[in-house]
């Protein structure tokens, strides 16, 4: 299957005002939240883990619905649209509002809340819109022999948002404007939601006529684990590095804030994202050349030796050069699963299929990873004092912890190449 210019610039077009809308909610919402309403880390690890079921339980439904509609393009569409409005409502949370909404009440509490509250409701367009029906789409419109190409590009758009944001934006964060922050990106995934009606075309598919309930929890059966034994084992993998990341991912801008006290950190995490990016893309042909399990455990070990970099890394310059360390094997990594688990997701089943994904790459590890460092700044935290309150902040042992968790993807990953090389033997 050829991909077509108009492909691949719906595929970046697309994913970019996605990964946008993620970067604000992975990373500037705990920042809105310390920022705004409390510096407890519970509440960011609470948002996270609130967040990560709705997107499942969102894309578990609505990929099935899309799979049995027979259509990605009006999911795409209609739900960036709303994603974009439920973007620009977090312009209105701010501790005056909320006062004067529950003046009864802590204003700080009730600000928590209703940024939790508004980010399950931005969570759900979003995870209709991106999680379910693009990534349904990505898979129906690619083929295993250009996944690897496809992936790689995808893998990098992530990291060219964080750099959208971190260069653009990110003054309008120093000074706590908020409002603009929101209303600017709220904008933009809006504007895409019109533009994907002419960009998006729908791939043919047979429409689904299986009982809902029978499709819906298909993904959890035996027999499914069974007959898709390596998409699990591959699912499962990236279970183990989503909770790796998440140890320390949430906490990143803060402890670059608090501990290192960088006031450049935009500038380094600029720097590590484009080298990283760079290595995404070379890599990629290389990817579908060699194959995708020839590169995961140089991945697997390049992403370790990055994290233990930062955890003794204190200057600008060796944060940078472990953070490009670090970034590229977290790439090469994201890349090789996401492609092994499309690889091995049946035909005409993607929409059914994206919510078990979910559960594997989202739900899990944003539901254990962040309260794992939560827990660990509660345990391990340093303080700072003001306004005569207390403040925990991250410390680089998140990174030593993420590096610990990571080394369990060994466990599926052996059992995914021991599948592997029963069904050759088998051929």
């Amino acid at each position: 299957m050829k991909i077509t210019a108009k492909h691949w610039i719906s595929l970046i077009v697309v994913g970019l005002a996605g990964q946008l809308a993620w970067t604000i909610e992975n990373m500037y919402l705990n920042v809105f939240m310390y920022q705004t309403a409390t510096t407890d880390p519970q509440y960011i690890a609470r948002m996270v883990a609130a967040s990560a079921i709705v997107a499942t339980l969102t894309t578990l439904i609505m990929g099935n619905i899309s799979d049995r509609v027979g259509r990605r393009k009006v999911f795409i569409s209609t739900g960036y649209i709303l994603w974009g409005i439920s973007i620009v409502l977090f312009s209105f949370v701010n501790l005056e509002n909320a006062q004067k909404l529950f003046p009864a009440a802590a204003a700080s509490t009730v600000t928590a809340v209703l940024i939790i509250v508004l980010d399950c409701v931005m969570t759900f367009f979003g995870s209709t819109a991106n999680d379910a029906a693009f990534n349904a789409y990505v898979t129906d419109s690619t083929v295993p022999e250009n996944r690897g190409k496809v992936e790689s590009v995808l893998a990098v758009l992530p990291l060219v948002s964080m750099l959208i944001v971190f260069g653009a934006l990110d003054p309008l964060v120093r000074k706590e404007n908020w409002d603009v922050f929101f209303k600017i990106i709220g904008g933009i995934v809006f504007g895409v939601g019109i533009l994907s009606i002419f960009l998006v075309e729908d791939r043919p598919m047979p429409k689904k006529h299986t009982p809902f309930l029978t499709s819906l929890f298909y993904g959890f059966t035996l027999d499914s684990m069974r007959e898709n034994a390596k998409m699990y084992y591959s699912m499962a993998a990236f279970c183990v590095y989503g909770i790796a990341i998440q140890i320390f991912f949430p906490y990143l801008i803060i402890y670059f804030q608090q501990f290192l006290h960088f006031e450049n950190y935009a500038l380094i995490l600029g720097v590590v994202l484009i080298a990283a990016s760079i290595i995404s893309i070379l890599t990629g042909p290389l990817i579908d050349r060699k194959g995708k399990m020839e590169f995961i455990y140089p991945a697997v070990v390049l992403m370790l030796i990055g994290l233990v970099g930062l955890f003794f890394a204190r200057e600008s310059l060796s944060v940078t050069i472990w953070g490009i360390v670090m970034m590229a094997g977290y790439m090469l990594i994201g890349a090789v699963l996401s492609g092994l688990i499309r690889d091995y997701t049946p035909a005409g089943q993607a929409g059914v299929f994206q919510g078990v994904r979910m559960i594997f790459t989202v739900m899990l590890p944003m539901v254990i990873g962040p309260f794992i460092g939560a827990k660990l700044i509660h345990s391990t935290a340093g303080v700072y004092e003001e306004l005569g309150q207390l403040k925990d902040i991250p410390t680089p042992d998140i990174f030593l912890v993420s590096a610990f968790a990571l080394i369990f993807i060994l466990v599926p990953l052996f059992f995914l190449g021991k599948k592997q090389h029963e069904n050759k033997m088998g051929a």
